[in-house]
């Protein structure tokens, strides 16, 4: 939506059109709550803005037969290396020396996947936050095999969608989760050794240090699940860094698939 909204030509490819159709509809929503903001004096321009950015989107269930036109592929699947790797594996056989690939991961390392291509040195990490449309960062990784002329290239794609971008090392969590995470698992912590009851400890945060969430309710809104795979995978990484440990509770809340707010229940409950 953001690059076909700054005038890219967008091609969204996954699996099945019923998903490419549910994903075009809830582009086509989220452009109307935009326009409503941004023409909110002239409807006419605003139409005009939805048209002309819906024309820059074609959608396919092909990767490979569309990747030999394009100049960047962001890669945002599930959180699962193997299967990761083996979409860049492919996409490196069909693209044109020059494409850049990035990878829309949170969690995983950019290395790994750089390793399974032939272009190291153009391959990057491109971590946008959610909502997209309304979150301001985009997190820049460059690996040890990151060229210079990619890095930019990537920085420079960032700002022309309206972006801010911050740049890290291929390093675990990169800047936000790296610090993130450890602070949403000190809070289950506290509330598991009954320090403070989890109401409390999202009131604070969100009164005492102005975060819009509390830990607990942001826990919800991320899925429990995707924390859970995220702690799970820096603590293989780093069995002896205590920030990395599981929380007993977080992992009984997966196992009785009470996930957060998209399955109704979490550490609250949702109607």
């Amino acid at each position: 939506q953001v690059a076909a909204a700054s005038g890219h030509t967008v091609v969204l490819v996954d699996q099945s059109d019923e998903i490419l159709k549910k994903s075009t509809k809830g582009i086509e929503e989220s452009l109307k709550r935009v326009t409503k903001k941004k023409f909110a004096d002239k409807p006419e321009a605003g139409a005009e803005f939805i048209k002309k950015t819906l024309k820059n989107l074609t959608t396919s269930t092909d990767a490979a037969s569309v990747v030999h036109s394009t100049d960047l592929v962001i890669e945002a699947i599930v959180e699962n290396l193997e299967v990761k790797n083996s979409l860049f594996k492919t996409l490196d056989k069909f693209a044109p020396e020059h494409t850049i690939f990035a990878s829309n991961t949170s969690s995983l390392q950019i290395t790994k996947m750089a390793n399974a291509t032939t272009r190291q040195d153009r391959f990057g990490g491109l971590h946008f936050f959610n909502p997209v449309p309304m979150m301001k960062l985009v997190e820049v990784i460059r690996t040890p095999m990151t060229s210079q002329k990619t890095f930019e290239s990537l920085m420079d794609f960032s700002k022309a969608v309206g972006k801010s971008p911050v740049s890290c090392k291929d390093t675990p969590g990169f800047i936000v989760n790296r610090l993130l995470v450890p602070y949403m698992m000190e809070a289950v912590r506290l509330f598991e050794r009954g320090d403070a009851s989890k109401e409390d400890i999202d009131v604070a945060m969100k009164l005492g240090a102005g975060y819009p969430m509390g830990p607990f309710e942001l826990l919800d809104y991320v899925g429990l699940d995707t924390s859970k795979y995220i702690i799970d995978g820096w603590h293989s990484l780093e069995p002896n860094n205590p920030l990395f440990a599981p929380s007993p509770l977080l992992n009984k809340l997966v196992e009785e698939k009470k996930l957060g707010k998209k399955t109704g229940e979490g550490f609250y409950k949702y109607k």
